[in-house]
């Protein structure tokens, strides 16, 4: 490289547009300095939409298909390179609005080489030899005539690169865009509006650790703006966050009041209002002392930034919040929209502007933190938390630690200036905002789980999953969790069963798994309930006024048609927890569990009448006329043995089935004759408690029902085996033989640790089903048992099943992960909604 070398700046997301003469050498210097896929040209469109890239007919289209794909590479956030002639206003006019509308910087880099070197390259071109001089010549007088005029037509930077060599050795230089910190990952102290409270600063700062501005750990302050106008000191709350941006201990963006103290500071004309009249008078008191103050402040409210991304890109700070698709962005919109927020247009009765909600639309991944709108009390709406909460008009200043997620605040000293109107929260729909649109679940999804990756949900399933969810589910914000179908074991090969424990300890010895747990299964359906510790606590977390909690089946309709049983099991359930010192220990004002709520006919007194009770009444009905007919026949000689002997086993079965369902169906009164079996925590404040492992699990909730005075809960009975232990495991299955010869449902086997992997890091099935003999004639009808009828069962296929009961799995932690980290309902609902959208996977009801 010579030393005439220029280096060319380009920011990292923005729009480039090359411009010259034909000839100039557009399309070799980008080749030289960017990526195949970061350059669109003009040539290969019209090649694309015409096969021809000289057919000058085809450039319109050709423009249409350039202009389409560089807007998709913007939205995306990927440099974009035109490499066109652009020599003509009119066609960069139209890239000026791309960039514009896609909020990046437009830049132009000129290549004005001499006619003689243009004429020359196109005459060593196969597809150029017989290009006419005068089309270059024209090319050169529209560059020309317009040249100076770059940067009032809206490009922020313009190289020109005027001979040979300036273009051979130029060397394009990608730089960050302001805005763009992710490389700084924290931790961070995020601190709200001060407006002059210095006093309330310092002892905040005070409270978050720092030392006269610096942090012992190494902390960062970010500071939202609003650092002046209004309070009594905004000179020393400027002094300190000056220093702290100085000496690297803390980031600030802009406020509306610091955008007009610096117009004001620059000699422009502003209205002394909204405080601005005491930050002045504050400001002349300083000059006598320090006159240089003044300056100083200029130029640090003309070096700030509109806003921040941070952390990766997992945190925005900016002061009046911002939509995702101004993340990270350049233009004077999202400035705008940093520094203002956006309104409706309408004002409300103090005459103030009506602030729309972009909160509750809010989808992003990152968590936008931000001021500017006095709130209360700062609350997290849909990843987004508002962290003004009016100290200057006697709330309180309120600062973010991240990644903690903590909010920590102090009172105010004072009411030091009255506001126009009292503190309301920003989101109506409390702090979830509000609950659910539309568009987060239909079509087809695809949801990001922590433990199993992308799980995929068809359109058509979610189509089934929205007509139960919006026609029968509980009240959204309380359904939280769906608990996933459970995988059966495999077939066995022993004499008279279909299912049988070996073949599930075989299993997860298979996986590595050495020590499970068998756990007895309850005659009823599954419930999970959500219980909090008060009507407060329900409205806290959960936005909901009236019910303490919900209690549903696994696909979130309400269990209890009447709200106030409902009510009174939560409130059972409830006093349980409390006396067995629970809430303290779990540091929770909420729990969530999965259990069973008996009896089975509780919930499915329907489906026993129609499908099992029909059964038993039309057997009968029908075999003892049969069996009396054959008797008849006997006596008259007639040699009926064979078909009398079938019926008399088919009578047996027919009683056996009858039996069987019967032992599910006990009358009830109330809640008399209601038992609840839980059988594990899922989640609470702050934790998901879905990886504890079971022994831990079951010994809390054994504690639950000894506390539990009214009998409603009851215990689940377990059995820890180890699988590569003989006799272990034949105590296992001696377990299961005795508990379904008396009847009993079965027993579902657990990995003892829960959540599982195998040595190729694949999550292990967290439950398998083993049911008993008899329980399965409900299942497979009265005569399934025959040898026969058994051989052509054990071709049962359960592949599809079992992955399902895994995907499920998944979305279930997922949703439990995200009501613990305090994710917004819509993240939360999205792995909800999954579970029950794959439930009408087409699989045999009866696995």
């Amino acid at each position: 490289m010579t030393g005439t070398s220029r280096t060319l700046p380009v920011t990292d997301l923005s729009l480039v547009v090359l411009v010259g003469a034909s000839g100039s050498g557009k399309s070799t210097f980008a080749r030289k300095h960017f990526r195949p896929t970061e350059v669109l040209s003009s040539d290969f469109c019209r090649g694309l939409v015409a096969d021809d890239e000289n057919d000058q007919g085809a450039s319109r289209d050709a423009f249409d298909v350039l202009h389409y794909i560089a807007g998709k590479r913007l939205a995306a956030g990927r440099l974009t390179v035109v490499d066109a002639t652009n020599v003509q206003p009119e066609s960069r006019k139209q890239l000026v609005q791309l960039a514009r509308q896609y909020d990046v910087l437009p830049i132009a880099i000129v290549l004005d080489l001499p006619e003689e070197v243009c004429q020359a390259r196109n005459a060593g071109l196969p597809d150029r030899a017989d290009m006419p001089r005068h089309v270059v010549q024209r090319h050169r007088r529209e560059l020309r005539r317009s040249l100076r005029g770059l940067e009032r037509e809206g490009f922020r930077k313009v190289h020109v690169l005027r001979t040979e060599e300036e273009a051979d050795t130029a060397e394009v230089v990608l730089e960050r865009r302001y805005n763009d910190l992710r490389h700084l990952t924290g931790p961070f102290d995020i601190i709200g509006d001060i407006h002059g409270c210095s006093s309330e600063l310092d002892t905040l700062l005070g409270k978050l650790g720092y030392e006269d501005g610096s942090h012992p750990e190494g902390r960062t302050a970010v500071f939202v703006g609003d650092l002046v106008d209004r309070g009594p000191d905004s000179p020393g709350v400027l002094r300190r966050v000056m220093s702290m941006v100085a000496s690297g201990d803390a980031l600030c963006v802009p406020g509306n009041h610091e955008n007009k103290l610096g117009r004001y500071l620059k000699g422009r004309k502003v209205q002394h209002s909204h405080g601005l009249a005491e930050t002045v008078e504050q400001l002349e008191r300083e000059d006598a002392e320090h006159p240089e103050f003044r300056e100083q402040v200029a130029e640090f409210i003309d070096g700030l930034v509109s806003h921040y991304v941070l952390d990766g890109g997992k945190l925005v700070v900016c002061h009046a919040g911002l939509p995702e698709k101004y993340h990270g962005r350049t233009s004077g919109r999202v400035r705008s929209h940093a520094l203002y927020g956006d309104t409706t247009g309408e004002t409300d009765e103090f005459g103030l502007p009506v602030r729309y909600p972009w909160a509750e639309e809010y989808r992003g991944a990152a968590a936008v933190v931000y001021g500017h709108t006095p709130v209360p009390t700062a609350s997290w709406v849909n990843n987004t938390l508002c962290l003004d909460t009016g100290a200057v008009f006697g709330g309180k200043m309120t600062a973010l630690r991240w990644p903690e997620r903590e909010i920590v605040d102090v009172p105010a000293e004072r009411v030091w200036y009255e506001p126009v109107k009292p503190l309301t929260t920003e989101a109506p729909g409390g702090r979830e905002g509000l609950p659910l649109d539309l568009a987060d679940v239909q079509g087809r999804r695809i949801v990001e789980t922590r433990h199993m990756g992308r799980v995929a949900v068809r359109e058509e399933n979610a189509a089934a999953a929205l007509e139960v969810m919006s026609r029968f589910a509980v009240d959204p914000r309380l359904l939280a969790y769906l608990p996933p179908t459970m995988a059966p074991t495999a077939t066995s090969r022993e004499e008279g069963f279909l299912e049988h424990p070996a073949e599930a300890f075989a299993q997860y010895r298979a996986d590595g798994v050495t020590e499970v747990v068998c756990e007895e299964k309850h005659m009823g359906s599954r419930a999970v309930a959500l219980v909090c510790r008060d009507a407060d606590a329900a409205r806290e977390r959960f936005g909901v006024d009236g019910p303490t909690g919900a209690l549903h089946t696994r696909t979130g309709r309400p269990f209890l048609d009447d709200t106030a049983l409902t009510e009174v099991v939560l409130g059972r359930l409830r006093a349980a927890v409390t006396a067995a010192g629970l809430w303290e220990e779990w540091d929770t004002d909420w729990v969530v569990l999965d259990a069973e709520l008996m009896p089975w006919s509780l919930k499915a007194a329907g489906l026993l009448r129609s499908q099992y009770a029909a059964v038993g009444a039309a057997a009968g009905a029908v075999l003892p006329v049969a069996d009396k007919a054959l008797t008849a026949a006997a006596a008259r000689g007639v040699d009926v043995g064979a078909l009398a002997g079938r019926q008399r086993e088919r009578a047996e079965d027919a009683a056996a089935f009858t039996e069987a369902y019967r032992r599910y169906c006990w009358s009830t009164e109330g809640l008399d004759g209601v038992r609840l079996a839980p059988f594990q925590i899922l989640a609470v404040q702050g934790r998901s408690l879905a990886s504890v492992p079971h022994d831990e699990q079951l010994a809390w909730l054994d504690r639950l029902v000894e506390h539990d005075p009214t009998g409603l809960l009851q215990v689940t009975r377990r059995l820890v085996v180890h699988t590569g232990d003989e006799a272990s495991v034949r105590s296992g299955i001696d377990w299961w033989l005795e508990m379904t010869g008396r009847g009993g449902e079965g027993m579902v086997v657990k990995p003892l640790g829960a959540l599982v992997r195998d040595e190729k890091d694949r999550l292990v099935q967290p439950g398998i089903k083993v049911r008993g003999r008899e329980y399965l004639r409900i299942i497979y009808g009265p005569e399934y048992t025959r040898p026969e009828n058994l051989e052509r069962l054990r071709s049962r296929f359960l592949g599809h099943k079992r992955s399902l009961a895994l995907r499920e799995y998944a979305l279930g932690l997922e949703a439990l992960d995200r009501l613990a980290d305090g994710e917004p309902l819509w993240r939360i609902h999205e792995a909800v909604f999954a579970v029950l959208a794959l439930e009408s996977e087409p699989v045999d009801p009866r696995l």
